[in-house]
């Protein structure tokens, strides 16, 4: 894959950012993506991306593995499935700007969603719809769809996990299972439509050490940012990677 250096840097940068939104901060996903979609054009930035997430999330969870809360991995994961086959049909069907409108309307929706409830929850009112069926259904139909289509989910479950008003090191390990087992089975959907080559393969091995160097780095910061703080920069950072893709 032939790059310019300052393709290269801007590569190595966004592996770097990999790495820290698997271990520190999850709302930095969506600048990393639109960092390899400036550098890899089209729908190919995909498929060089999601090996470098298997290997982030790999680091992640022999970190946080202890903090994972299974019991709400297991609501979404039926409808995360359903989710990619969802986009693995539609990913052939749709343009590379339609796909990213789509997905920035959802995150968008997603984030007025959790701070109107934020608002009722500050009014004294009951909040019951978050841990209902249907709240799991719809994230995790969303988060399959944006995760095969953009590698663009990571938004979408920093808001569930917010609303589930997890701890942030709980937050961390439950969204590093959760990653680890939904990239893996994206794995087979990506090299059927021809996204992931040896090519592609290739040029993650060079990137493998930044990927590394960002999942120390996030290790090392997170039990240093106040929980007030995490919440606020997961959700300030997925609610600009959503107006981003708008525009």
């Amino acid at each position: 894959m032939h790059l310019e250096p300052w393709q290269w840097i801007l590569a190595v940068f966004a592996a770097f950012l990999v790495g820290v939104s698997k271990t520190g901060i999850s709302g930095l996903g969506m600048l990393f993506v639109a960092v390899f979609a400036m550098v890899i054009q089209g729908k190919q930035s995909t498929g060089v991306v999601l090996p470098l997430l298997i290997f982030g999330d790999l680091v992640a969870v022999l970190a946080y593995r202890r903090h994972a809360q299974w019991s709400y991995l297991w609501k979404l994961f039926p409808w995360t499935g359903l989710g990619v086959v969802i986009g693995y049909f539609a990913l052939g069907r749709i343009n590379d700007h339609d796909t990213r409108v789509l997905i920035g309307l959802i995150v968008c929706g997603m984030v007025v969603l959790h701070v109107w409830r934020r608002w009722r929850l500050g009014q004294g009112k009951a909040d019951l719809a978050v841990h209902s069926l249907w709240f799991a259904a719809l994230v995790g139909i969303l988060a399959g769809f944006t995760t095969l289509v953009a590698n663009a989910s990571g938004p979408l479950m920093a808001i569930y996990l917010l609303a589930m008003g997890l701890p942030k090191m709980e937050f961390m390990g439950t969204g590093a299972v959760f990653f680890m087992l939904l990239n893996w089975f994206k794995v087979p959907f990506m090299i059927s439509l021809g996204l992931i080559t040896w090519s592609s393969i290739a040029f993650d091995l060079w990137l493998a050490p930044a990927v590394l160097a960002g999942a120390l780095f996030g290790r090392w910061m997170l039990p240093r940012i106040d929980q007030k703080l995490f919440e606020t920069l997961a959700l300030g950072l997925s609610a600009a990677a959503g107006i981003k893709l708008l525009f």
